[in-house]
């Protein structure tokens, strides 16, 4: 198995990306989100940079296609289909950007954005519609070439429309899944040697089908206040953390 790993990344290192997509994709699910940002940061320090986003992306597309499998009943089907004509958008368009942006900024901006989104004022005449859910689309799938983790952003949006835990887990996972594929075919179509991390990406795949299905049975049996709480506590902690992480650097 040694041999089929990638130049740069340790058995070690491996076994912990793996195990880590388990857990974080257990955590997506129970809760709708957190689970990217933490599997980037484990990427982060442990994988050649690289190929941290374009393995993260695969990971993720593995990761929310499995909750979309096992919540498609409960999805909103409308919602996604609007985020993912604005991914679609955005993602050519971060495909023309990439690396053209400092990565810190836009982690502080995506961890501002959430949390304005969860505690702020809303701006006069905001709702959650087609143009909102275009926009956010486009503008996340945008971003999401530069820094991975971007689902906080479409989390925010989901959680205005004020639906209950499986219409909400869900419908953020079907977004999440167009916006991912789009950006692993995007990154597949600027060069990326996915073939080298073949291995990886499968393992990390099938941790992460089986931690959203051990998120999904936990999510189910949450009450709906406990989930309320726990997705605003959360989406918190995410956006202060990449407000953290692009003011200290680390």
């Amino acid at each position: 198995m040694i041999a089929l790993l990638p130049d740069g990344l340790s058995a070690a290192a491996a076994l912990i990306v793996v195990l880590s997509s388990f857990f974080t994709s257990a955590l997506t699910a129970s809760f709708g989100l957190g689970g990217g940002v933490a599997l980037l940061a484990i990427m982060g320090a442990l994988m050649p940079p690289a190929a941290i986003i374009p393995v993260h992306g695969v990971a993720q597309l593995g990761s929310n296609a499995s909750r979309l499998c096992l919540q498609w009943k409960s999805v909103v089907w409308p919602i996604v289909l609007w985020f993912a004509f604005g991914s679609l958008l955005g993602t050519i368009a971060g495909a023309r950007l990439y690396v053209e942006i400092p990565e810190r900024l836009l982690q502080a901006l995506i961890g501002a954005f959430v949390l304005v989104t969860l505690y702020g004022p809303k701006p006069r005449g905001f709702r959650p519609g087609a143009t909102t859910f275009f926009a956010t689309g486009a503008a996340s799938a945008m971003l999401s070439m530069f820094v991975g983790a971007t689902g906080p952003i479409a989390a925010a949006m989901v959680g205005v429309a004020k639906f209950d835990k499986l219409k909400t887990v869900a419908t953020h996972a079907g977004a999440m899944t167009a916006q991912h594929a789009l950006k692993s075919i995007a990154f597949g179509v600027v060069g990326f040697a996915y073939a080298d991390w073949a291995f990886v990406i499968l393992a990390v795949v099938i941790a992460g089908f089986l931690g959203a299905a051990a998120g999904t049975r936990l999510l189910r049996d949450m009450p709906e206040d406990k989930f309320r709480k726990g997705f605003a506590l959360v989406l918190t902690f995410f956006g202060c953390y990449l407000i953290g992480k692009a003011v200290i650097g680390g």
